[in-house]
């Protein structure tokens, strides 16, 4: 399953996307999922673009409500970066209780805990890095409340090598599950596993009623583990090009759109800051799938080392990046992102409050549109 990094490419398949379909079957393995994330995440394409395709499309708003909530829980969750910064990355509602240890389940790192859908889709984030977000909560369930595994390392592992990783969203989705973030711990069973992922295994640890699950010591095999060490490998920096008479626009990891200040004359610099992933790392996979995608912005120049390092940095008459809460650091103006609800700020204690002040804005947005396209 690989994908694409042609700029071209990507549009064609935003532009095919049936979100009325995803809606019916997205939980399932093989669903009509979009497959975009990888784009969204890393700042290729918008939610926005993603919203103002669809209506483009003639697709309203009632039709595709679930595919849209779906985007939104992405928003939500860099809303509550921006409100809680690093407060994120620990228990956020709730302490993460009936926890036996901080470490990372060997069966899961392995792809060996002999649930034949976990195991194949492990071997799948290592080959390809991705996993279908029901198998995420699957394993993420394992890790967390079966293993009883703090939730930050099995989060971080899955982080590491995930294409479409999101900080937020892979943070915040840990601890939905792990009941940080949550009312309760999420559970599933072989049952509901087998319905998703086309399967039938029987007589493994997960083949309990959820009342049964809830009661269960860890199982054997999911025993033992391990502290794991995450490494990123960024590649030699090359000497830059520099004109300090023109602006300079800094991308990164999470801003690798080809159209941001498309026209503009000036320098363009990808930064791979060693302190960003030493924080937050990621595979070698992960790294170069984020420099096959900076190949589409024209003139960028790679630049692996601290942003304040880059040569004559004073001397530029504008420096210019995109707001983003792990790179609040750089220096200069901060555009906004192309968010769909961009007056819909601040961190709200569960998603659907967020989501009723969403739909209001969606149908003012829909009106807008139609009277757009009608002039």
């Amino acid at each position: 399953m690989p994908f694409t990094t042609n700029y071209n490419d990507i549009i064609k398949q935003l532009d095919q996307i049936d979100p009325i379909s995803y809606a019916r079957n997205r939980n399932f393995l093989h669903g009509d999922v979009t497959m975009l994330s990888p784009y969204i995440s890393r700042g290729v394409i918008s939610t926005k673009q993603v919203l103002n395709s669809l209506l483009a499309r003639g697709f309203e708003l009632a039709e595709i409500k679930k595919f849209l909530q779906e985007l939104a829980w992405r928003e939500y969750f860099q809303r509550a970066w921006q409100q809680l910064e690093e407060d994120l990355f620990n228990d956020i509602r709730h302490a993460n209780t009936g926890v036996l240890h901080s470490k990372m389940p060997t069966a899961i790192a392995t792809a060996s805990t002999g649930i034949q859908s976990i195991d194949r889709a492990v071997q799948q984030l290592y080959k390809t890095g991705y996993m279908h977000n029901h198998l995420r909560m699957y394993v993420a369930s394992i890790a967390c409340n079966i293993a009883k595994a703090y939730w930050q390392m099995p989060s971080q592992w899955m982080y590491y090598h995930l294409l479409d990783g999101d900080l937020a969203s892979n943070a915040c989705n840990w601890q939905w599950v792990a009941g940080t973030f949550s009312g309760r711990k999420y559970y599933c069973n072989q049952d509901n596993i087998n319905k998703y992922t086309n399967s039938h295994q029987q007589h493994t640890f997960l083949d309990k009623s959820y009342e049964e699950l809830h009661e269960t010591p860890v199982p054997d095999i999911l025993k033992d583990s391990s502290a794991l060490h995450f490494e990123t490998h960024l590649p030699a920096s090359r000497e830059l090009t520099l004109d300090h008479s023109l602006p300079l626009l800094l991308y990164n990891s999470y801003n690798l759109d080809p159209a941001w200040r498309q026209e503009e004359k000036a320098n363009r610099i990808l930064v791979l800051e060693p302190s960003h992933f030493k924080q937050y790392p990621v595979s070698e996979h992960v790294i170069q799938f984020i420099l096959d995608l900076s190949k589409n912005i024209e003139g960028l120049q790679v630049f692996t080392g601290e942003v304040y390092e880059i040569p004559g940095l004073s001397q530029f008459p504008a420096i210019f990046s995109k707001e983003h809460p792990a790179f609040k650091h750089y220096p200069g103006n901060k555009d906004s992102r192309d968010w769909m609800f961009p007056h819909i700020q601040g961190f709200y204690s569960s998603f659907f409050s967020y989501w009723k002040k969403c739909e209001k804005a969606l149908l003012k947005k829909e009106k807008e549109f139609v009277l757009a396209e009608r002039a």
